[in-house]
């Protein structure tokens, strides 16, 4: 005998059991124990269910004959007996996972019926029609959960009934008619099983509990699980409970109540209940439930019951609860409550009015909100109201909603933008060289890419929806269209994208502005205070940093210079230095390249007036500034065949020869960065003279700046000493020519292994370091981002080989620990250096609690993300009070 205890009494339970009895059985006990009338029954624990699947699904030794103790026992207590026709015990059973998961698991009601049983339940009840009503109800419902029998098999017969009668409502058929169905539903079970409907209560009870421990792997459930992150280990639990009826007659119901709107988390009881119903009933659509404000009027008593048990329960577990309920013969039985699930605009109100009536604390109530969530509250969103004509599903890579016509090509959308129309642009993926389009578009949709790639990580800046890898789409650039199977959608064509979802959807869908409540800008105050972690930005414009700071922004974290340099009245100056013959060549070509850079520096630092802005040297290769080698090829070869013009051709052929010249089998590796500033330190100059020159005017001014000047890519303590020194002699001769003294940082990004394993000699020449994620992960991980999330990753994901996908949530067991390295290590030989993040990791909520973990001073995230990370900064404090470095 197992020594390990399986079944629970409710009474035996806790809420603290949670983990052990699942949600469901750990309420039951909860309620059973505070005095609330609930049918009595008993738990089998999760336990046995991870028992039951280590055994190759089978039961665990010892569970059956605990099941049959408590069967004897619920017996004894309501003076009722499996099987006893005179006084038949009946039993709902349901799943109960640790984790609410609402309709994903499978439930079995009237369980003890059978053709002996139902002819003594009509009798004793006098009630003949509602006791056929139970076991036609219980045949379908076992023939579905345990049998495997198609439920629409059930249905089919169940209309034939109602229209061989002239009936709208399964409760208008009589007794009679439900007799008829039975024959016809056990006759299904014999065709489709080729066994009889089982008429042993005890066998029906221990086959349905296998069905649920089984139902723990079915398909609905294991996605469930996927999409929110739910532990595949955890196993379900199984509460068989006494049956309680709404379906007795005009004094029975049944129904589903929120204790507040779980859409608008307004303080009002919120639900629906049928009269003379039963289960599933009131959500399977048969017949139009009543708002449960009803209930005062056909049952007065029961409705104050009811009220005052829903404030009892929330007082209680202080959370809105979910709470499924049955009326038999005008007495209220409880069968459920859960904290219900609602939307962010809900959770917010909810958490915040809680607080303000003394139920729960600042911390309990940052702590109830899903910083994920936050995402449907900062952008416009598809109204849930309408009907949507999905044609394909992709990433959801940049939250929010768009439509627009259909365009392939980032200069016809810079166009049409300028002309005022909706775009969406369209490819199989974006470059740099698109960043025109994507500003000019409403959103993007490309065919490859993940949730990090260009696209995504440029559209999340830009608070611009985007959907990402739709694998879906075949892009026809030809034909300009794409293809979704054997349709065709045309330049020009109208679609809508949900960069929440994933969705790309026909035509115009009706969209929702944002708007930030009084409650949520509350809740983010509160979060504030709690905080450690400084929150910024990155942000390449000024528009971007006066969004950020709008968004309570705390500074600039990152501001990347080469999206400047891809704009197109300054990318052919950029190509003219890149393709300069000499250095007195470059030297023009930068002269013209130091104004617009000076003016761009100028708006971003004053919109950040006094707060710290870090400027990021160039850091992409040359090469992304100069036209694909490829299509150079293509136009050099229609010139030829043409005969096309000899200077033009001549002018295309030494352009590709330097295209050719500057191209890297791996660019990621190649020469960028810093390697740029030693190869090139006249661009690094031209760059640090517009920030100073600007950070110069604006304290002329009278504006209080702070400009951080960050080298990207460093490897080695001797390249920041060499590009310091430089930046230090640019700003003193700008300070000479104007005049004006100013302060300013030079700090680098660690993003390489080397870097942050030798981060204490290399903080010797940095007043500064930020962690550039994005790439630490791909030189540690030695995956490339684009190539791991549209080849492999998936797999790796599917295979559970990484838990998450590692551009998405930090990998701390690796580049995790290398960060934590360099903190420790550095905090040893320079105790208040800044430290911050700047990858897109730093707007995702299990990073940014690794970086308070660590000790880090600031995350820096997308200007959209910095509501979420400044709730996710404050729930790692409450979270971890203690803990970080």
């Amino acid at each position: 005998m197992s020594s390990k205890k399986y079944v629970y009494t409710f009474s035996e339970g806790r809420a603290e059991m949670k983990g052990l009895l699942g949600g469901k059985g750990a309420n039951l006990a909860e309620m059973t124990n505070i005095g609330l009338p609930v049918p009595p029954g008993f738990t089998i624990t999760t336990e046995a269910c991870k028992e039951f699947y280590k055994a190759g699904r089978k039961f665990p030794e010892g569970m059956e004959s605990e099941v049959q103790e408590k069967v004897d026992w619920l017996e004894q207590i309501l003076d009722k007996k499996f099987g006893d026709p005179n006084g038949p015990l009946l039993v709902s059973v349901r799943s109960g996972a640790v984790i609410s998961m609402p309709g994903m698991m499978d439930t079995v009601l009237n369980l003890g019926l059978n053709d002996q049983t139902v002819i003594g339940l009509a009798a004793s009840s006098g009630n003949p029609r509602w006791a056929y009503d139970c076991y036609r109800r219980f045949i379908q419902m076992f023939g579905n959960v345990v049998l495997d029998v198609e439920h629409h098999r059930f249905e089919g017969v169940l209309e034939d009934q109602k229209h061989k009668r002239g009936v709208q409502y399964d409760n208008q058929l009589t007794a009679e008619d439900w007799q008829e169905v039975i024959d016809q539903y056990k006759a299904i079970v014999r065709r489709e099983t080729g066994k009889e409907f089982p008429q042993d209560p005890v066998q029906q009870l221990y086959q349905a509990i296998f069905a649920v421990f089984n139902s723990w792997e079915n398909d609905r459930a294991i996605v469930y699980r996927k999409i929110h992150k739910i532990s595949d280990d955890l196993g379900t639990a199984v509460n068989v409970q006494a049956m309680v009826f709404g379906n007795m007659g005009d004094d029975c119901g049944t129904g589903v109540a929120f204790t507040r709107n779980p859409s608008t988390g307004e303080s009002i009881l919120y639900g629906e209940y049928l009269t003379n119903a039963q289960g599933e009933d009131v959500v399977a659509g048969i017949r139009t439930p009543q708002p449960i404000a009803k209930l005062a009027e056909e049952m007065p008593d029961v409705y104050q019951q009811f009220t005052r048990t829903c404030t009892l329960l929330e007082n209680h577990y202080k959370d809105m609860q979910d709470i499924e309920f049955t009326i038999e013969r005008n007495k209220l039985w409880m069968l459920q409550t859960r904290n219900g699930k609602r939307t962010a605009q809900a959770a917010i109100r909810i958490a915040v009015e809680m607080v303000e009536e003394g139920l729960i604390d600042k911390e309990k109530a940052i702590g109830r909100i899903d910083p994920a969530q936050l995402d449907q509250l900062l952008h416009r969103r598809i109204d849930p109201g309408v009907k949507l004509d999905v044609i394909a599903k992709g990433l959801p890579a940049s939250p929010g909603s768009a439509f627009g016509a259909v365009v392939f090509s980032a200069d016809l959308a810079e166009k049409l933008g300028e002309q005022g129309q909706k775009v969406i642009l369209v490819g199989t993926e974006t470059t740099p060289d698109d960043i025109h389009g994507m500003v000019a578009a409403q959103g993007i949709l490309t065919s490859r890419g993940g949730m990090t790639s260009h696209a995504a990580v440029v559209a999340r800046g830009m608070g611009k929806p985007c959907v990402c890898g739709c694998e879906a789409i075949k892009i026809d650039y030809e034909n300009e269209q794409f293809l979704v199977g054997n349709q065709g959608i045309k330049a020009g064509e109208v679609i809508s994208i949900d960069g929440s979802t994933g969705q790309v959807m026909l035509g115009e869908v009706s969209m929702i502005e944002p708007e930030l409540s009084k409650e949520f800008l509350q809740l983010l105050e509160w979060a504030d205070e709690i905080r450690t972690l400084d929150v910024r930005a990155n942000a390449d414009t000024p528009e971007d940093a006066a969004r950020a700071r709008e968004f309570g922004a705390g500074g600039i974290g990152l501001t990347r210079t080469e999206h400047m340099f891809m704009a197109q009245d300054r990318l052919p100056i950029v190509q003219e230095m890149i393709l300069a013959a000499d250095l007195e060549e470059r030297a023009e070509a930068l002269a013209k390249l130091l104004p617009m850079q000076e003016e761009d520096f100028y708006g971003i630092l004053k919109a950040m007036e006094s707060l710290p802005v870090c400027i990021r040297l160039l850091d992409p290769p040359l090469h992304e500034f100069l036209p694909n080698a490829e299509e150079l090829s293509v136009e050099i070869a229609r010139l030829k065949l043409t005969n096309g013009d000899a200077g033009e051709l001549k002018a295309k052929e030494e352009l590709l020869r330097k295209v050719r010249s500057l191209s890297e089998f791996n660019p990621m590796l190649g020469h960028r960065g810093c390697r740029l500033g030693i190869t090139w330190p006249e661009v690094y100059a031209m760059q640090a003279r517009a920030v100073f020159q600007a950070t110069a005017r604006l304290v002329s001014e009278g504006y209080r700046v702070e400009p951080e000047v960050e080298i990207p890519l460093v490897i080695e303590v001797k390249e920041l000493a060499y590009l310091r020194q430089l930046v230090e002699q640019v700003a003193e001769e700008v300070k000479e020519a104007t005049g004006v003294d100013f302060h300013y940082t030079v700090g680098t990004m660690i993003e390489v292994p080397r870097a942050a394993l030798l981060a204490d000699e290399i903080a010797s020449q940095a007043e500064f370091f930020s962690f550039g994620t994005n790439d630490l992960t791909q030189t540690t991980l030695g995956f490339s981002r684009d190539d791991a999330e549209g080849k492999f990753m998936h797999h790796y994901l599917d295979k559970k080989i990484l838990a998450e996908n590692p551009f998405v949530v930090l990998d701390r067991k690796g580049v995790g620990k290398l960060m934590q390295w360099t903190v420790e290590n550095v905090r040893r030989v320079k105790p208040n250096l800044l430290i911050g993040i700047c990858g897109e990791h730093g707007g995702e909520p299990s990073s940014i609690e690794f970086c308070h973990l660590i000790g880090l001073d600031y995350v820096s995230c997308s200007p959209y993300r910095v509501p979420i990370a400044r709730l996710a900064a404050a729930q790692a404090a409450v979270n971890n009070k203690g803990q970080s470095k």
